[in-house]
């Protein structure tokens, strides 16, 4: 008889709970025995410092097209001023959050998955081991600790910069006052919303970085199995990180006044 195709319920869920206790064996790793700061600091320059630049390029960016396509709607109904508060609201909320793991994911976390992977599959994971050295404690806590403190300081140099880019934009086009601009943002975006960004930042920060260890760390296959471990932690963090902002949107959803 020919061999039975596996389930893929079964397959999913079973990888499911695999992905779930390499995360808590890494969050454990990270305090018992506390992560080398050496290799820390080494995670946390190349998760913020060299995606600072991908950051502030994109902030720019999207607060230019608030800016100028907010404007235009806004004045349709006189009321440019309210373009400061839909920056900010936006902004603080939902873009820099997500739209910085994006960037980051798709620039540390793949480099994470390869970086890993190619170790698992040139047998490097295995040498470690044998030199009685845990390969989680040494590749990955530091990894997924560094994106969850660097996400959101990146999500709110994002808000910054996206705000300020809106307000430049938005007084070059729609003559906004500076001062009914500030106004509006203090009265529409309230501390707890950039906190709600911050904490999502945060989250998904562990998220994206997690996925890409536990790929890497699973990767097989020699050089094609590096390619596919890649591909699949960026394309599986990107997924995974839309479906938990939207629960995480769900379960905070307030009224704006």
């Amino acid at each position: 008889m020919p061999p039975r195709k596996p389930n893929p319920l079964t397959t999913v869920l079973t990888g499911f709970g695999a992905y779930l206790m390499f995360t808590a064996d890494t969050f454990r790793r990270m305090f018992v025995p506390t992560v080398q700061w050496r290799l820390l600091l080494q995670q946390l320059e190349f998760v913020g410092n060299k995606s600072l630049s991908s950051i502030l390029l994109a902030s720019v960016m999207i607060g230019a097209v608030f800016g100028i396509e907010f404007g235009k709607i806004f004045r349709l109904f006189g009321t440019e001023s309210m373009l400061g508060a839909a920056a900010a609201f936006a902004l603080s909320k939902e873009l820099a959050p997500v739209v910085g793991a994006f960037l980051v994911t798709g620039r540390a976390g793949s480099s994470m998955a390869a970086e890993i992977a190619t170790m698992r599959v040139n047998e490097q994971i295995d040498a470690l081991q044998v030199m009685a050295v845990n390969p989680v404690r040494y590749l990955c806590a530091p990894r997924v600790l560094a994106s969850i403190l660097m996400m959101p300081l990146l999500a709110g140099v994002f808000v910054i910069c996206g705000i300020l880019s809106a307000y430049c934009f938005g007084s070059l086009f729609f003559e906004i006052d500076s001062g009914v601009f500030l106004d509006k943002i203090t009265w529409i975006s309230k501390p707890a919303h950039l906190i709600e960004g911050l904490e999502k930042a945060m989250l998904f920060g562990a998220l994206f970085s997690s996925i890409a260890c536990y790929m890497g760390f699973h990767a097989k296959g020699g050089a094609k199995g590096v390619g596919k471990a890649t591909t699949r932690s960026v394309v599986m963090a990107l997924v995974s990180i839309l479906i938990v902002d939207f629960f995480v949107s769900y379960f905070k959803m307030e009224r704006i006044f």
